[in-house]
């Protein structure tokens, strides 16, 4: 229902990089996006102006307050300066670890590790806290079921964790001791709950705590409550492509997106090679 868009793209460019794959947001809102076997960060309008090669893959990215960058390649964290410098490697935490995501603040960071199916907590030093999210039928924390490799970890001022849990077509919020304090979300083909196999699989916050979801499959945003209430449509289905080319796997054509402090929501299309800039509509609709 076009009733339900409430966001108008202002901007589009083009990734300065190919096969880009996640974006996060810097000091100052300054945009990075992992590409390749790079990150860049960009100037407004999408020029390059800093850029980090690196030996492998990101696959997740996120950026502190101070300018540390903190890059998740497939096993392990790299950790680099605002001049683009490896400041520091940290140790693979396990065999299966396969990093997805990535939360940073001034007391520590997580990752999210689709391959041991956990949230993993680090002090800024790389030290190793402790795990989010494992099963534990004491704590009432059911275990996150990821049929594919989508697992995302979002930071809030609130304190809370918004960690998707695809396979049961939620969204949870965790304390940073790993408390399960809320799951919202439903299995449905219906715009308000999430369809397919496994769904949402990458998520965004905005600054007044509201949740922003990425779908695969039918390939949507939307924008839930901070108490998981649906409230609107980001971009519809047919804003993006909808068949993945032959032998492109659908992580390399999954969707993620950002939302800065003005509310804006930067929306990744991997299949496009674009980065779209989406702002509330100014007729009255509710974002």
């Amino acid at each position: 229902d076009p009733k339900l868009i409430h966001y108008e793209e202002t901007a589009r460019f083009t990734s300065p990089r190919s096969e880009p794959r996640r974006l996060a947001l810097g000091p100052g809102g300054r945009l990075h996006v992992a590409a390749g076997d790079s990150v860049v960060r960009l100037a407004e309008g999408g020029a390059v102006d800093f850029e980090i090669p690196l030996d492998r893959p990101a696959q997740c990215l996120g950026v502190a307050g101070d300018g540390l960058l903190y890059v998740g390649l497939r096993d392990h964290i790299e950790v680099f300066d605002a001049k683009g410098q490896r400041a520091a490697v940290w140790s693979a935490p396990g065999s299966k670890t396969w990093l997805t995501g990535i939360a940073v603040d001034e007391d520590g960071l997580f990752a999210a590790d689709s391959g041991s199916r956990a949230v993993l907590r680090y002090d800024r030093s790389g030290r190793l806290l402790g795990r989010i999210g494992e099963r534990d039928k004491e704590r009432d924390i059911p275990g996150f079921v990821l049929p594919s490799p989508f697992l995302d970890v979002e930071l809030h001022g609130d304190g809370l964790l918004r960690v998707n849990n695809p396979g049961r077509h939620r969204v949870e919020l965790y304390t940073g001791s790993g408390d399960l304090e809320l799951a919202w979300g439903k299995p449905t083909a219906a715009i308000d709950g999430f369809c397919g196999c496994c769904n949402p699989i990458n998520l965004a916050t905005l600054p007044d705590g509201r949740c922003v979801t990425c779908e695969k499959g039918l390939r949507r945003v939307k924008v839930y409550s901070a108490l998981g209430e649906f409230e609107s449509v980001v971009a519809g289905p047919e804003s993006f492509a909808q068949s993945v080319p032959p032998g492109v796997s659908m992580a390399k054509a999954a969707l993620d997106a950002v939302a800065d402090a003005q509310g804006r929501i930067f929306i990744l299309d991997p299949l496009a090679g674009d980065i779209r800039v989406m702002a509330r509509k100014d007729d009255g609709a509710s974002s």
